[in-house]
């Protein structure tokens, strides 16, 4: 099962690469949300090899996760890999230079269920695509919007909220 989405961001490709490199913030974001996250590697520079565990509940039952940056090429992409109990993802995240001040963001999410319990659960959700799009692409353009925001406040641009293409 794949979701994929892209948006165009106000800002040069190399600060909107940084923004996501801002691991810290994600991990805040899902805590805020319940989930358990904790760090296993200790690099301080972002690259392939950093590694996270997380816990949430997910459908009435608690779930585990492990992701792994595999793929690094500042400031072209970054992907991430994860493995839980019966369900492989690997979510991507590809960035193009429209101009000096507008980068397209193209954001991919796939699973690929590992055994029939997996099977079953990436079944409903293929149920539930539709209103699953929904939700995976406003979350996205909520992102993008906010990476927006957050530029043009740090840069001192007054052009924060117009919107995204």
């Amino acid at each position: 099962m794949k979701f994929s989405t892209k948006e165009d961001i106000e800002a040069p490709i190399d600060a909107v690469f940084e923004m996501l490199c801002d691991f810290e913030s994600f991990e805040r974001a899902a805590m805020r949300r319940g989930a358990e996250v904790q760090r296993l590697d200790n690099r301080e520079e972002p690259g392939v090899g950093a590694m996270w565990e997380a816990s949430f509940t997910m459908r009435g039952k608690r779930r585990e996760l492990q992701l792994e940056l595999v793929e690094f090429d500042r400031p072209n992409d970054m992907a991430l890999e994860s493995t839980s109990p019966g369900v492989l993802g690997r979510t991507s995240f590809e960035l193009i230079a429209l101009s000096r001040t507008q980068t397209r963001i193209m954001v991919s999410l796939e699973l690929k269920p590992l055994n029939l319990s997996a099977r079953l659960l990436v079944q409903s959700l293929k149920l539930a695509k539709g209103t699953l799009t929904q939700r995976f692409n406003k979350r996205v353009a909520e992102y993008a919007l906010g990476m927006q925001d957050r530029y043009a406040l740090e840069s001192g641009k007054s052009n924060a909220g117009q919107g995204l293409s």
